[in-house]
């Protein structure tokens, strides 16, 4: 590691280091939760606007590090704009969230743009993690990221978000070959997109599978870890030294090994499973990230703090990277983010 990095905790716990306290920063830290957040999308417009406005994104990204200090920004942007790229409508609901075109058929697989067109529709991405890159305090790590094969193709397949991953799940039996396709198409557009994103400034990237919960047996060894190890492998081969977190959400038994199977430098962890359990099972393995329950920032109080203590000692025999379990919500308080950062600090 060198010099200029010794500050910045979250390389440090990433390359295996134990540290008297842990670095922490939040998944979807910038969002709706926060009001400077809410003017500065209303600025924009809509939310793809917002995403592809570079100056606004970096601004986003830039308001809990100005607010809280946090150890890490994470790219502003949404996980469906590498389908966007690859040439799928994308489009958003009011108060329903994501809608695209869908890809089931083999055809809609073919028309797909090639993964060499991609950056034609996310420079503006890039531009974004320059401007952070010149913008970011010395001591706080830039993070790019991308949502995995199978949390993608769910929604390029049910053409939205659903609740159980139904429809992805009906094409992996009825037609195997094109969902397989489209996993293929999406794990190497993925390794271009990320490695885009480093060459451009990020310092970590992390793979979020948020629906890898649903995969089970042999699916998830196809589908979650197979596609993980592939973007991982050439992500190190294009740039040697890169750390990368893997957050495979609701896995359960499949976190243990996790690292290994994927190479991945830190498995972050929802809050599915206790931390006690993860520092027993999965942070033998390398450094981990969580897992502190996102209600908490809207319920605070005395709770909050015994939670956010607990958090911290089960993981405190090894690398660790404190966050929350899954993202924080619209409904939390910006003053129990504020208590949560306290208590990690102070013990």
């Amino acid at each position: 590691m060198t010099e200029q990095n010794r500050d910045k905790t979250i390389l440090r716990a990433l390359a295996g280091e134990v540290l008297p306290t842990p670095p922490v920063w939040m998944m979807r830290q910038a969002g709706r939760y926060l009001p400077e957040y809410r003017a500065t999308r209303a600025q924009a417009g809509d939310f793809l606007s917002l995403c592809y406005n570079p100056e606004l994104a970096a601004e986003v990204t830039l308001q809990p590090i100005r607010r809280y200090g946090f150890d890490a920004a994470i790219l502003f942007a949404d996980i469906l704009l590498l389908p966007q790229a690859l040439g799928v409508d994308l489009w958003f609901e009011t108060g329903e969230g994501p809608r695209m075109t869908t890809v089931t058929t083999p055809a809609e697989l073919a028309a797909l743009k090639p993964r060499a067109a991609i950056h034609d529709t996310l420079n503006p991405i890039y531009e974004t993690v320059r401007i952070l890159k010149r913008e970011l305090p010395s001591e706080t790590t830039l993070i790019g990221f991308a949502g995995a094969p199978w949390t993608v193709a769910t929604y390029m397949i049910a053409g939205r978000g659903t609740k159980d991953q139904g429809p992805a799940h009906a094409l992996k039996a009825a037609d195997r070959a094109t969902f397989a396709g489209l996993i293929d198409v999406l794990t190497e557009a993925t390794i271009d997109y990320l490695s885009a994103q480093v060459e451009a400034g990020a310092e970590v990237v992390k793979l979020f599978d948020s629906w890898a919960g649903s995969l089970k047996g042999a699916d998830f060894e196809d589908f979650a870890v197979a596609p993980a190890a592939r973007i991982i492998s050439e992500l190190k081969a294009r740039h040697p030294g890169l750390p990368i977190i893997a957050f495979p959400r609701e896995a359960g038994e499949g976190y243990i090994g996790f690292a290994k199977k994927t190479g991945a430098d830190c498995v972050a962890i929802d809050n599915s499973v206790s931390a006690d359990w993860a520092a027993a099972n999965v942070q033998v393995d390398g450094c981990v990230q969580g897992n502190l329950d996102p209600r908490h920032m809207v319920t605070g109080g005395e709770a909050l703090v015994q939670a956010t203590r607990e958090v911290v000692k089960a993981f405190s025999k090894g690398p660790h990277i404190f966050n929350l379990g899954h993202g924080i919500t619209p409904d939390a308080d910006p003053e129990n983010v504020a208590l949560m950062i306290e208590t990690i600090r102070k013990g």
